[in-house]
């Protein structure tokens, strides 16, 4: 891979341009926002794209509601010879660029599992993904050369690839990113109330539980919007578990032992539920 285009060039697309830079590859940059690919260059991270010959892989990284129209756009002028996004979401963007009558040959859906709540082409870096999970849900019809280059792209982001199709990916970060995001913004949101003196003794727990709250609620609105029934299913266990654990612990202090194995019974599950995560990342590394 010697050119690749980078379309959005805010936390992930720069990070993703500074990535490829480290190893060489020539890196062109767009976005809406000129401001964006001027700080991106300031980065480092490449040169402001002026359209020509065809480079051999165009990264879409804007929100998933633009992805679709983008792809169809780069495809209509031959911007790329292969094509990717990053988006959080996969069954809407895929279904959105089939609608449009995007060339999904060359078009490989992916998506890597790595941020930061800060956002913009100034909080990016060329390590970000290193080590980390990068989804690519292939379509049957997906070409051989388009899915090399965007395990290419995974490799020298120095990230490890998992293959699945979209469904089981949305699925599976409903679970791991996107309920999670919400219970932080929930407990987040207790806090935005809370006397002073509660914030004063704030520890690296409630710190830790409350980081990713941080993010851009735009965005998030826009990922929750296009894999809403998973990210609610989630919540709704996630709501039972605590309505459950909040009924428990009223009858703790009367000393109800059914009560207290109620309790017991979801920090054991949250105990191994952790350490599935700790033993993924370890076999993952």
């Amino acid at each position: 891979m010697t050119r690749v285009l980078i379309v959005g060039t805010g936390l992930i697309g720069t990070s993703i341009a500074l990535a490829l830079r480290r190893h060489g590859v020539g890196v062109a940059l767009a976005d809406h926002d000129p401001d964006a690919v001027r700080a991106a260059r300031r980065r480092g991270a490449g040169q402001a794209w002026r359209p020509g010959s065809p480079v051999d892989l165009a990264v879409v990284a804007v929100p998933p509601e633009h992805v679709a129209a983008q792809i169809h756009h780069l495809q209509r002028v031959g911007a790329a010879r292969a094509y990717t996004d990053v988006a959080s979401v996969k069954q809407a963007v895929i279904g959105a660029a089939g609608r449009l009558g995007c060339d999904m040959s060359t078009y490989i859906p992916s998506h890597p599992m790595a941020g930061r709540e800060r956002r913009g082409p100034d909080a990016a870096a060329e390590d970000l993904f290193r080590g980390r999970p990068w989804a690519l849900c292939p379509l049957p019809q997906a070409a051989a050369p388009a899915r090399a280059a965007v395990l290419d792209l995974i490799g020298l982001c120095g990230a490890h690839p998992v293959e699945l199709p979209a469904a089981d990916h949305d699925q599976a970060v409903a679970c791991v990113s996107h309920a999670p995001h919400v219970a932080s913004s929930a407990v987040a949101a207790r806090l935005a109330e809370a006397p002073a003196q509660a914030l004063a003794l704030a520890g690296t727990g409630v710190r830790d539980v409350t980081r990713v709250a941080g993010g851009d609620p735009a965005l998030w609105l826009d990922i929750l919007t296009a894999n809403a029934a998973p990210v609610a299913e989630v919540l709704e266990a996630m709501a039972a578990d605590l309505a459950a654990t909040a009924s428990a612990l009223r009858g703790l202090p009367a000393g109800d032992r059914a009560a207290a194995e109620t309790v017991a019974a979801l920090l054991r599950r949250g105990a191994a539920g952790r350490h599935r995560i700790a033993q993924a990342g370890r076999e993952g590394a």
